[in-house]
């Protein structure tokens, strides 16, 4: 029996078949409009070639890591580098065609794939920066560094593309408030302290990965946190802009854009997690709070 206070979503499909249902994959080509705001249950290098190309501002893809790893009952296994390289280059080609001309495509990895995905994504597209973020979460190890580092890269397919860093601000406390002809420079001073908008970094350690007491958290082995692909969300794209992953999982964008007025396409091939992704949807038609994101603003004490 899971405790009162444990929110995590881990019904079993049996319970929860009518929502992989609304996931089924058309025959046929599919128009831009028809994949608006679709989840849609089928591997992503069998949906790439039926949808449109060229359609979408922003591709949030989190692909499975080199590790072994269970995704409902289907296991990624450790690959040789090569091997793993030639699967990046696979389905980085079909990102890169569905991808808009002034589009920006973040990639998500842990260290090791890190080092063997960056030079394919230069194959496809011009690396702007790498994120990374930490999560308090991770393994200690008694002759290694504990590993508690992610990584995220920032790329566009040209010159032209969205940024928006107003959107992306953090509000930071300000600890040591200097004034300049007696007024605070750079700084706010309110009832409840004193503060400034900063721009953000590509080092992100204001993120708490979800865990069993947050109403975000699923079953999923990897889930990422909403906060973390908010971010993504409103630094790279304007409301009502179109969104797609790749890699869909547990439903992290689709929720996501759906909070923040952005329409979504999603692949993902278990129907569990389809199923879940629909939950976390219909949740989301009631329920706009996004943990760490408040009023517009992301805040770190």
């Amino acid at each position: 029996m899971k405790s009162d206070r444990n929110k995590t979503l881990d019904i079993p499909l049996s319970e929860c078949a009518e929502y992989a249902a609304k996931c089924g994959f058309p025959r046929g080509s599919i128009s831009f409009d028809e994949c608006e705001d679709k989840i849609y249950c089928v591997d992503f290098f069998k949906a790439a070639q039926r949808l449109p190309k060229n359609s979408f501002r922003l591709i949030i893809a989190d692909p499975p890591y080199n590790l072994r790893k269970d995704y409902d009952g289907e296991v990624f296994p450790t690959q040789k580098a090569d091997e793993y390289r030639e699967f990046t280059r696979a389905w980085l080609a079909e990102v890169r065609r569905l991808a808009a001309d002034d589009a920006t495509v973040y990639v998500c990895c842990d260290w090791r794939s890190s080092v063997i995905i960056a030079p394919v994504l230069e194959e496809f597209f011009v690396i702007r920066n790498r994120i990374t973020w930490q999560r308090e979460k991770g393994r200690g190890a008694a002759k290694n560094w504990k590993n508690c580092l992610e990584d995220i890269w920032f790329c566009t397919v040209g010159k032209e593309y969205y940024f928006d860093v107003n959107g992306v601000k953090q509000k930071r406390a300000v600890k040591a408030p200097y004034r300049e002809n007696g007024v605070p420079k750079d700084w706010e001073q309110t009832e409840s302290g004193n503060f400034r908008m900063t721009c953000p970094s590509n080092f992100w350690d204001d993120i708490a990965v979800p865990f069993w007491s947050m109403s975000e958290n699923t079953a999923h082995p990897t889930q990422k946190p909403e906060k973390l692909i908010a971010k993504l969300v409103l630094a790279s794209s304007a409301p009502g802009d179109r969104v797609f992953d790749p890699f869909g999982g547990s439903g992290t964008t689709a929720a996501v854009c759906k909070k923040l007025g952005r329409h979504y396409t999603v692949t993902e091939k278990s129907k569990l997690y389809c199923a879940w992704s629909e939950i976390r949807l219909e949740k989301a038609e009631s329920d706009k709070r996004i943990q760490g994101y408040e009023n517009g603003v992301f805040e770190k004490k």
